[in-house]
């Protein structure tokens, strides 16, 4: 009869060999055959019971040991800027082992959310225990849901707020925390799919009432997993912060840099000054100087608050609050350009000619007082004549700082960015958090101003780092895709309008389309396309260019409190200039790719989340409105219905093609038309459109509408939902202009 091995003599097989740990291979180990096997399988039971062994389909391992290649997250970086990682599930009872991630070349960046295949190489003396080399990336996590809990006997289910996404997501009893019906809760992925083919999921955070003002952006936030929780060492870094001091840094006290915001602006990052330049080879021209808050001063490589930075990103805004990429203390005090007070800084003295051409560039670290904080509206006002009593002292400034802005201009008329002036949409919001108002913003020459300057800062700042030869992050906008733009010649064809073919695409052209469309009835669906043919902005550490200014070489410099790229922009000027320990550490070099991806990904997760709240406060303005008429124009068609952007408040609505009535449409990618089958009515992109509104879901930010009027023909209707076909049983739209293939 084969004698038994005891628990201790298990582990410690389990330990030595970690890849033949089922019960098989320790039956085998341990020469067990027989009835034996029954009674190893009650020790290993007792074993699992106790918490000495998780069992891994047929397998055990030893739960305070981890297998050769295991299934890791990403846990930080160190103050020296190393990234370690962490098990995805520990169960042990020992202290969770430290692992040092150790790249290799072509390894991706890694995200805080990222779930990886990595092998182990267990490592002594050092403060970890492990190194863990990189086999591949696995995912992002667990899936995490954001939705509303509806109770059940059985535990309950999840309805996601995403909108377009209906599948409910199942909550075992003992995965409910406490969450009571219609609560908005956060939940991850458990387990596999049930028989039903639904995914099942355990509650991990509570969100209260989903009606609440403010869990339109706090759906947003934990939907898009941003950090709005800062470490504690983070924070007590910031707090620790110290007001600056002259000491080596130039003194520019004495220039009048005024900052010049919004009414509403939660930082202050860039103050700037005009004057006539005095030197007779350059009659006409200007000096302009562009002052910027020195975060780097603050926020140091391998730093607690480095770490939390780069992983957000930048910050992200929402209607009622701000996820920031620093804490308040820095991005609300010591480095926002507050009037009246000394702030760090790094600037650059930029002298343009009388066409608003840059002759040179001149920075500087150096310490600032801001005499005045000033709005856009105000400053236009007093530019126009009517100066306030905040304004009035400083007319002085602000002509000359207009005066440069028309050489600019002119600089700008040559170079021939694109001109794609959209309207931005404001959602004005009471003190209880509702919305109170939707409209579009104001373009002032106040802001085209301030947009000019921080241009020329930005190329100024990308041509002296190229100058030093010293690593940067570009900010890199690349040609449109061939295919793209021939979509778009396609759209401008059957419009009325030309693109011409045949030669190298430049802005220009793209402008003497937007411009002949100007003023017509088909500006809006134009200057849309072009922006559909745009690729997306990104960082990156080689140059390609930004194509949409027309700029050989572009680099983000203007806002370090709100973007990382920035920050990384102002540690190599750092750097170039020797001005100080806290340049660019060669860790910052050796990631600076990673980095590139990383805060790439951080921006377009930072927009959709901003998008997403503002249509779920735009379903919530609109939601008391079900039934009224409303204008506007379709602006995307699919095979499932029409998108309709309303004229009033911006806001995009689906017309579902069920609610056409039973013709057949048949949809055309190409054109993006549905047309009719009996009828060949085209409904497509561009037309004009009144609809009523039938439905709006603020927890989603859906509005679904239904078609009225198609060009100013009005359709016949039988109540909401339905309609009734004229005699013969076609439906009397409006034909849409012929569109050319």
């Amino acid at each position: 009869m084969s004698t038994l091995p005891d628990k201790a003599a298990i582990l410690q097989w389990i330990a030595d060999n970690p890849a033949l740990t089922s019960k098989r291979d320790i039956a085998k180990a341990f020469g067990i055959k027989g009835a034996a096997r029954i009674d190893l399988k009650r020790i290993l039971r007792e074993m699992e019971d106790e918490g000495h062994l998780s069992k891994r389909k047929r397998s055990y391992d030893d739960p305070n040991r981890l297998p050769p290649v295991s299934v890791l997250k990403v846990a930080g970086q160190d103050r020296d800027g190393d990234l370690f990682l962490a098990p995805a599930d520990w169960k042990g009872d020992a202290p969770e082992p430290r692992i040092l991630y150790v790249p290799k070349d072509g390894d991706p960046a890694l995200g805080a959310a990222d779930r990886l295949l990595v092998r182990l190489t267990e490592v002594a003396g050092e403060d970890h225990q492990f190194e863990g080399r990189l086999i591949r990336r696995i995912g992002t996590g667990p899936r995490r849901v954001v939705g509303v809990f509806r109770a059940g006997s059985d535990g309950g289910r999840i309805l996601p707020v995403e909108k377009g996404n209906d599948r409910e997501w199942l909550v075992g009893p003992h995965d409910v925390e406490g969450a009571r019906d219609g609560e908005l809760v956060e939940a991850e992925q458990v387990g596999g799919r049930t028989r039903m083919g639904l995914p099942k999921a355990r509650i991990v955070t509570r969100l209260g009432d989903p009606g609440a003002a403010k869990a339109v952006s706090l759906i947003a936030i934990h939907q898009h997993g941003l950090r709005d929780d800062f470490p504690d060492e983070a924070v007590a870094e910031a707090e620790a912060a110290e007001a600056p001091v002259l000491g080596d840094r130039t003194d520019l006290r004495d220039l009048p840099l005024i900052t010049i915001d919004p009414s509403d602006a939660r930082d202050h990052d860039d103050a700037c000054y005009a004057h006539a330049d005095d030197d007779p080879q350059n009659e006409g021209g200007h000096v302009i100087w562009v002052a910027i808050a020195d975060v780097a001063a603050y926020v140091t490589p391998g730093s607690a608050l480095d770490r939390e930075a780069r992983e957000r990103g930048n910050s992200t805004y929402f209607p009622d609050r701000v996820v920031p990429m620093l804490p308040d203390a820095l991005s609300g005090d010591l480095c926002s350009l507050h009037e009246g007070v000394e702030r760090a800084c790094i600037a650059v003295r930029m002298v343009i000619d009388a066409r608003g051409r840059k002759r040179s560039q001149q920075f500087h670290r150096g310490l600032m007082r801001s005499p005045a904080s000033l709005h856009y509206e105000e400053v236009q006002a007093a530019i126009d004549g009517a100066p306030n009593d905040r304004t009035a002292p400083f007319l002085d400034v602000l002509t000359p700082l207009y005066a440069a802005y028309g050489a600019l201009k002119t600089a700008r008329r040559e170079r021939q960015p694109l001109d794609l002036d959209l309207p931005e949409r404001k959602i004005i919001l009471s003190d209880a958090g509702e919305v109170e108002s939707v409209a579009f913003r104001d373009r002032l020459d106040a802001h085209r101003l301030i947009e000019e300057f921080m241009v020329l800062a930005n190329v100024a700042a990308a041509e002296e780092l190229e100058r030093f030869r010293t690593p940067l992050l570009y900010r890199v906008h690349e040609e449109p895709e061939a295919d793209r733009i021939e979509s778009l010649r396609e759209t401008a064809k059957a419009s009325g309008f030309d693109l011409p073919k045949g030669q190298v695409l430049r802005t220009a052209t793209l402008n003497r389309l937007l411009h002949a469309a100007e003023g017509t009835e088909l500006s809006g669906l134009i200057s849309m396309s072009t922006l559909r043919a745009m690729t997306q902005a990104y960082y990156g550490v080689q140059n390609m260019g930004h194509f949409g200014l027309a700029l050989r070489s572009y680099a983000h410099f203007t806002s370090p409190i709100r973007r990382y790229a920035d920050l990384i922009v102002h540690r190599a000027l750092i750097t170039a200039h020797g001005w100080g320990e806290d340049g660019l550490s060669p860790w910052d070099v050796e990631n600076l790719d990673a980095t590139a991806k990383l805060i790439s990904e951080a921006e377009r997760r930072s927009m959709v989340a901003e998008r997403d709240t503002n249509d779920r406060y735009l379903a919530a303005f609109m939601a008391d409105k079900i039934g009224a008429e409303f204008a506007g124009r379709i602006s995307g068609v699919q095979a499932f219905g029409v998108f309709v952007r309303l004229d009033e408040t911006g806001a995009d609505g689906l017309i579902p093609v069920r609610s056409l009535g039973s013709e057949y449409f048949r949809y055309d990618k190409d054109d993006q038309v549905l047309t009719g089958s009996e009828s060949r009515t085209e409904i497509g992109l561009g037309q004009r459109v009144t609809v009523r509104l039938a439905e709006a879901v603020p927890v989603t930010g859906g509005l679904v509408l239904e078609l009225l009027a198609l060009e100013g023909e009005r359709l016949k209707t039988k109540g909401r939902g339905g309609r009734s076909a004229p005699k013969g049983g076609k439906r009397k739209f409006k034909k849409a202009p012929k569109r050319r293939r």
